[in-house]
């Protein structure tokens, strides 16, 4: 049987989601949706799903150029076999950071984590609220928790343990050849609906759509 999984969308670089050029991947499909989430596009379960293999061959070729990856969604964990398949591959091919997003309290995967965490080095954790605070690095809402697993970890990962700064108010804006624009980064809350009104204001044509799978 040939293991396959839903993915959104891939970007190199990314500079917002860790530290370094990352390579993003960001899984298609979520059981959680979080009120209030700007990643609404990867809610819906996958129209395709790609085999590991094919995969692994596009991100290899981004593998000499990267710091570190970061995988979002999108609900990586609801498609686990297919993320700890990933990232034992990753781990196998690089030596850089692995961080993994989830909108699950640890305490509900202790399972799925014992079997990952020896292949990734950060891990966040728990879902979105749309009415907690916002002042932490990498994450939405404070209630969010940053896990570090490795030494490399510890180290490269200080700097996020604290509070954002004005430096750290920034995105990387995508934009495809269909005239897609989305986020990576974490957005302060109004950032999505001023992106909206700047575009609108230039007569650009606003869809936000809830299924849209780029790889």
């Amino acid at each position: 049987m040939v293991l396959t999984v839903g993915i959104s969308r891939i970007h190199f670089p990314v500079t917002t989601l860790g530290p370094g050029r990352r390579l993003g991947i960001w899984f298609q499909g979520c059981s959680l949706r979080c009120e209030g989430c700007i990643s609404v596009d990867t809610w819906a379960t996958a129209k395709t799903l790609i085999p590991i293999e094919q995969l692994m061959m596009k991100l290899s070729s981004y593998l000499p150029l990267i710091d570190g990856i970061t995988i979002s969604g999108g609900e990586p964990f609801d498609q686990f076999e297919a993320l700890l398949a990933i990232v034992v591959q990753l781990r196998e091919r690089t030596k850089v950071d692995i961080l993994v997003y989830t909108g699950y309290a640890v305490e509900d995967i202790t399972d799925q984590l014992q079997q990952i965490k020896p292949y990734i080095d950060v891990l966040i954790s728990d879902p979105f609220q749309r009415q907690s605070s916002q002042t932490l690095r990498l994450r939405g809402s404070d209630n969010q928790r940053l896990h570090c697993f490795t030494s490399q970890a510890v180290e490269k990962f200080a700097y996020y343990q604290q509070a954002v700064t004005t430096e750290d108010k920034v995105l990387d804006v995508m934009f495809d050849a269909e005239g897609v624009v989305w986020f990576a980064g974490i957005p302060r809350r109004d950032d999505f609906v001023k992106l909206q009104t700047l575009l609108k204001q230039q007569g650009h044509q606003i869809r936000v759509t809830a299924d849209k799978t780029k790889y």
